[in-house]
């Protein structure tokens, strides 16, 4: 059995005594007091019950028996420096890449200007980026398999698992083909459109859920021709004509085919693009990075 007093900690300082061969040296080197090395090493032998060093005043000299011992410390020290290198590289935790998962919305502006800012920060990174709906994201940021998520909220996360960074505030603006006859509308009262035909995303994205808020706050449920998968798709078929959709004001510039006006003041609704990391990993230095850099974003007012 392994004395507790024992330690690698304690390893750590014999080594770096049977280097130094000075008490001062190694208490400037591992940052501890005089007292506390020369502590360290006396429990040391206590604890392996044997003499390590000679003493003569304060003069410490090694005995055969610390020259074997050094050894066989340096190889513990070495392996258990590898496996706490191995397991944060697996929970991806200072490692060398970093797993972001982003709505599709966000690839025009808002991504490529964090994954910019952040390789600068930080050039060795390699980043894989992930595209998905809300509810896929935040799944695979519980599951470890991603280690930060850029999404949309509707309100506020209260999970206490995680931390949130708001990168910018969207407004849900109602999605319509060029030359409809709300074109160059200065706001549209959603009722006016009872009657229309929508087009939505599936369940699982924000844009869904701003959509069924924005009818509840409108009191009918729209009449639906068609259900989606991604926003691409959805721009091009409002844009084709087949029928109206409510989308958030970022993706104006992926299609000129339609015409995004804001909706009335009792319909209105917002999203919060916002990071979201676990807590338990938020002194990672590359989550660390990427939170700097998505409040700058904040700061300069959102430019997406």
């Amino acid at each position: 059995m392994i004395d507790e007093e024992i330690t690698l900690k304690k390893l750590e300082i014999f080594l770096a005594f049977m280097r130094l061969g000075s008490l001062a040296r190694v208490s400037e080197e591992v940052g501890q007091s005089v007292v506390s090395v020369h502590r360290a090493l006396h429990s040391l032998e206590e604890g392996l019950r044997c003499q390590l060093f000679a003493r003569e005043g304060r003069k410490l000299t090694a005995q055969p028996a610390a020259f074997a011992l050094a050894t066989h410390a340096q190889r513990a020290v070495n392996e258990a420096e590898e496996g706490i290198r191995k397991v944060r590289e697996i929970a991806g935790f200072n490692s060398g890449r970093l797993r972001i998962g982003s709505l599709y919305s966000l690839t025009l502006r808002c991504i490529p200007h964090l994954l910019m800012g952040l390789k600068l920060r930080r050039t060795e990174l390699h980043v894989d980026l992930t595209l998905g709906s809300n509810k896929d994201l935040l799944q695979g940021l519980a599951d470890g398999r991603l280690d930060a998520v850029v999404i949309g909220l509707q309100a506020p996360s209260d999970d206490g698992r995680l931390i949130a960074v708001p990168l910018f505030e969207d407004e849900v603006r109602l999605a319509a083909p060029l030359g409809s006859p709300y074109a160059g509308a200065r706001q549209v009262d959603l009722r006016q459109l009872r009657h229309e035909q929508w087009i939505t995303l599936g369940a699982g994205f924000v844009t869904s859920d701003s959509f069924n808020h924005a009818f509840r706050q409108a009191g009918f449920a729209p009449e639906t021709a068609m259900q989606v998968g991604d926003i691409f798709s959805l721009i091009n078929l409002v844009g084709s004509g087949m029928g109206y959709s409510l989308l958030p004001a970022r993706v104006a510039e992926y299609s000129a085919r339609i015409e995004l006006i804001p909706l009335a003041a009792p319909y209105a609704s917002h999203q919060v693009i916002s990071l979201l990391m676990l807590k338990s990993r938020e002194r990672d230095p590359n989550l660390l990075a990427l939170a700097a850099e998505s409040r700058m974003f904040d700061n300069a007012g959102g430019k997406r």
